[in-house]
């Protein structure tokens, strides 16, 4: 299967929603927010993005399938796009400039590309299976450190999941004391995408969609990382429990872990 129209495609869709998402950036008002959940919002321009995400993809695949965020499963083909159109609600409304598009496309329930697109920076993050990463059409690759102490960890604190926070935090200090430090910005799929780029050593994060996480997913694997669950498994698109690092540190953040979250995925 040749995957570079999926992926050329991805990319112009990811650039048409990073469009919306840049032309609307700090001129979202009160009366715009939405809440789907606890701490979890949406506004107008997360819908017109995945909008004109899915317009687009239609229009050049009409066979394609759609899990999207904002408007959930549609379609019945193979080809599965998974679409987060404004990954950092968030940090959008209070105009903390962090956030991403992110489109994956999925097959027999496996990654085979991936996109994520800063529009405030104007990167774009992609990754087609067994064709390597990329940040602007350059290779990259996951931090080369072998020890802890030289890197810097991303994550992301459990707000669909409070009632994890005690050993999440427990994780928390376990891997800031043995590490640079900890960042935690609000957009998933930036963070992974950073791993794959080198910046971050390492991400771990409880109970994320896969619209969160699938095109970063395939961003570390293909950069040289590895993704696993809490369990050190496969089922990480369907916990939406996810450690990410180099093949060096992966097994000692992992350890860490679950060491706190035990009988978790």
């Amino acid at each position: 299967m040749d995957l570079n129209p999926y992926l050329e495609a991805a990319k112009k869709a990811a650039l048409l929603g990073g469009s919306v998402l840049r032309e609307h950036f700090g001129k979202i008002k009160r009366e715009d927010v939405g809440q789907k959940a606890l701490n979890d919002f949406v506004t107008y321009v997360d819908r017109l993005s995945e909008e004109t995400i899915k317009a687009f993809l239609t229009d050049r695949f009409p066979e394609s399938s759609f899990l999207a965020e904002e408007s959930g499963s549609s379609g019945d083909g193979s080809l599965l796009w998974i679409i987060d159109p404004l990954d950092g609600t968030t940090n959008y409304i209070h105009a903390f400039p962090f956030f991403s598009v992110s489109i994956s496309l999925m097959k027999s329930g496996t990654v085979l590309a991936g996109v994520i697109y800063d529009p405030l920076r104007d990167d774009l993050f992609t990754a087609v299976k067994g064709g390597g990463a990329f940040k602007n059409d350059r290779r990259i690759q996951v931090n080369p450190s072998r020890r802890l102490e030289e890197i810097m960890l991303a994550t992301g604190f459990p707000f669909r999941a409070r009632e994890k926070i005690g050993p999440y935090l427990d994780a928390f200090r376990d891997l800031f004391l043995k590490t640079l430090g900890i960042r935690r910005a609000g957009s998933a799929a930036l963070d992974l995408a950073y791993v794959a780029a080198g910046t971050f050593g390492g991400f771990f994060e409880i109970g994320l969609s896969k619209w969160d996480i699938a095109a970063g997913c395939l961003l570390v694997k293909e950069a040289g990382g590895i993704i696993t669950d809490f369990q050190g498994g496969d089922d990480y698109l369907d916990t939406g429990n996810v450690v990410a690092a180099n093949p060096h540190i992966h097994a000692e953040i992992l350890e860490a872990v679950r060491h706190y979250f035990p009988t978790l995925r």
